[in-house]
């Protein structure tokens, strides 16, 4: 009993290593971001295509609570944002309402203006999700937006934004 035990979690231990195995080519890597999935909501949004929930961890939380970007303060290094992504479908219940259907994608952003210092201070990267794989893998130049090749990827997108240290969500009321 002792052996099938230390075998499932073995088994457990490397499909969540797995998970975090994918990195943008000379950029950021899943495992930067490991445990995003339980970091606090920021903000939700929709369009035709994807349902999404930003996320940020704690330091994150921290700057928009002190009023960051909005007073004109940087970021402090450190904080992480995801963006998780979901196909949209009907509420089988409510037939008004959308509700996420698959997991479609995650993008990331982390402030290090030390290694990120060319590109506003922050760090960018999206990883697909292949359900079938049950993986993630780094965004293409065929994803819309298109994905580039190194963290510096999501600069031409936030630079919109450069007034408020290039985050463009604002932290939801509640």
């Amino acid at each position: 009993m002792g052996a099938l035990f230390i075998a499932v979690v073995a088994g457990l231990v490397l499909a969540t290593q797995e998970k975090y195995a994918a990195k943008v080519p000379g950029g950021l890597a899943l495992s930067e971001f490991r445990g995003y999935e339980s970091w606090q909501t920021i903000s939700v949004g929709c369009h035709e295509k994807v349902l999404a929930v930003i996320l940020g961890n704690p330091i994150m939380i921290n700057a928009y609570q002190s009023g960051i970007p909005g007073n004109g303060k940087p970021v402090p290094d450190g904080a992480k944002m995801a963006k998780v992504h979901w196909t949209r479908k009907t509420n089988s219940f409510f037939p008004d309402a959308t509700v996420p259907d698959r997991l479609a994608n995650v993008d990331f952003m982390v402030k290090d203006s030390k290694r990120f210092a060319d590109s506003g201070g922050w760090g960018y990267a999206v990883f697909d999700y292949d359900a079938a794989a049950d993986r993630f893998t780094p965004g293409t130049s065929s994803d819309s937006p298109p994905q580039g090749k190194d963290a510096r990827c999501g600069v031409a997108c936030h630079s919109q934004a450069k007034a408020t240290d290039y985050v463009f969500t604002q932290f939801a009321k509640r």
